[in-house]
């Protein structure tokens, strides 16, 4: 974990889920009197702010880079889209995707505010920004693609969670996660919600799923923009990102991953990977 100094700005909140929550509006800066940390060198532009009086982990995206003494970088290809920051209708759309699907019983993290930043920003593109950052709290802030970043007890810490109050009846640990991981696919595809980037770095070591700024929902369709941004015909695709990440999981913990069982547990789940 690497501390980083920022400095914080005068901010209008945009979304909130409760006002009474403090916010942490920082932007990384060499001089800077504030704290923020950065959990692995995977996290480029999230950062941990503090835990919080109930034990969870607040964090804040958008504020930076994390690499490179640039604390922003357009490669221009994707027009104003820039390492390091996040666009204010990405921020409105993770906010808004996350608590919808958190409305459908998936364990996500906790959102608590969008704020934009009294403070501009010129682009390489030509345009001007005002900053803006998604706040958030977390049980853990450490994703499944930290894994070599972490002491093998940090990552048995959350393990031995997972079989606390489940109706699991799988003894490998792997399989408690795949249960979750699969169930949650099927919440989602029943809901027509399409996450648009499971893999290991969007799901926590407490099995939370992050990160909804490419999704999409009948509730919170893509644009015709967003259409040419994020391919959106990817719903069959994301089952074998799910395998990808189950089959990671039994790597790191060392267990002999029996893919017979996680097929069968596929197709109760509805997805019958024969068909492919």
């Amino acid at each position: 974990m690497r501390l980083f100094k920022a400095k914080s700005y005068p901010y209008r909140t945009l979304m909130s889920i409760d006002q009474d929550v403090e916010a942490y509006p920082y932007l990384r800066h060499p001089n800077g009197d504030k704290r923020m940390y950065c959990v692995s060198p995977i996290h480029g532009r999230s950062y941990l702010i503090k835990q919080n009086d109930k034990g969870r982990f607040v964090i804040s995206k958008g504020n930076g880079l994390s690499y490179t003494q640039f604390s922003l970088l357009n490669t221009k290809e994707m027009g104003d889209d820039t390492w390091g920051i996040l666009l204010r209708k990405d921020a409105i759309r993770d906010f808004t995707l996350g608590n919808e699907v958190a409305s459908l019983g998936i364990k996500t993290n906790k959102m608590e505010y969008v704020l934009e930043l009294d403070h501009e920003i010129q682009l390489t593109t030509g345009h001007v920004l005002k900053p803006v950052l998604l706040q958030y709290n977390v049980e853990c802030p450490y994703r499944i693609s930290d894994a070599p970043f972490m002491d093998a007890s940090q990552i048995w810490k959350q393990v031995m969670k997972w079989g606390k109050n489940s109706d699991n009846r799988y003894e490998d640990a792997y399989l408690i996660a795949a249960t979750v991981l699969i169930r949650n696919l099927r919440i989602l595809h029943d809901n027509e919600i399409l996450h648009n980037a499971i893999h290991m770095q969007n799901y926590t070591w407490a099995l939370e799923l992050l990160d909804f700024e490419l999704a999409c929902s009948p509730s919170h369709p893509y644009d015709m923009a967003d259409d040419q941004r994020h391919v959106k015909d990817l719903f069959h695709r994301e089952i074998i990102q799910t395998y990808e990440i189950i089959n990671y999981i039994a790597c790191i913990l060392q267990e002999s991953i029996d893919f017979k069982k996680v097929d069968n547990l596929f197709k109760d789940f509805g997805f019958d990977l024969s068909i492919y």
